[in-house]
């Protein structure tokens, strides 16, 4: 156990166990991750959704400004929406922006139907930009007053709310932009169709990011 009362499992133990529809959290310390937390009343600045198809490692769904790790769903690296190999995120989240991670499961059985949805909402939204400061803030504002943003640009909460919307997870009544990583932790209490998530699991022993040969799982 943490400090926090967090059970603890190291990253290889972790990435055994995760599975689709998983949310990994994360919280730094900089300037810039204080500043998300405090803008949005979150315990937590990112958030990410597991994708674990079969012959590859688990991958994480997220949006971020870094564009150093390979895109598997583009070939190529750039900021915004990605997808990503866990290890390479939890590694440069851990080790270059100095984040703590979480683990949290979901208690379902992924249907092919889930995952056909998923599929085709990386092949949508990947490469959608990071909203930039002002319009982060001004798509969140609307969020709070229940108006959409649309999805030209969309921060790593909105990734995963409508991913989960798209596999039947979450009702539409909230716009993508009401979501930030926060709704994603416990304390916040997110209903979700007929699933929950798990407590937080601290993961621990996660190894740096190191530049591999790229993979990518979009066909010709």
């Amino acid at each position: 156990m943490t400090a926090t009362g967090h059970a603890t499992m190291s990253f290889d133990e972790a990435a055994g166990q995760t599975r689709t529809g998983d949310v990994w959290l994360f919280r730094g310390r900089s300037t810039a991750d204080r500043a998300i937390r405090a803008f949005t009343n979150s315990p937590v600045n990112h958030v990410g959704m597991v994708i674990a198809l079969e012959n590859l490692p688990p991958l994480l769904w997220h949006a971020e400004l870094g564009r150093t790790i390979p895109d598997v769903w583009a070939g190529l690296t750039h900021r915004g929406t990605q997808l990503h190999r866990l290890i390479d995120a939890a590694g440069q989240w851990h080790h270059r922006y100095g984040q703590e991670a979480w683990m949290r499961q979901i208690d379902i059985e992924v249907t092919t139907e889930m995952e056909d949805a998923i599929i085709m909402t990386v092949s949508e939204l990947d490469g959608r930009t990071f909203p930039a400061t002002r319009p982060l803030a001004t798509g969140w504002i609307k969020g709070r007053v229940k108006r959409n943003a649309g999805l030209e640009q969309l921060f790593c909460a909105e990734v995963v709310a409508v991913t989960y919307e798209r596999m039947g997870l979450l009702d539409t009544k909230q716009p993508p932009n009401w979501y930030d990583p926060g709704k994603f932790w416990s304390g916040s209490r997110l209903k979700l169709n007929g699933a929950t998530l798990g407590p937080e699991v601290a993961v621990c022993d996660i190894p740096p990011f190191v530049m591999k040969p790229e993979r990518t799982i979009n066909t010709p």
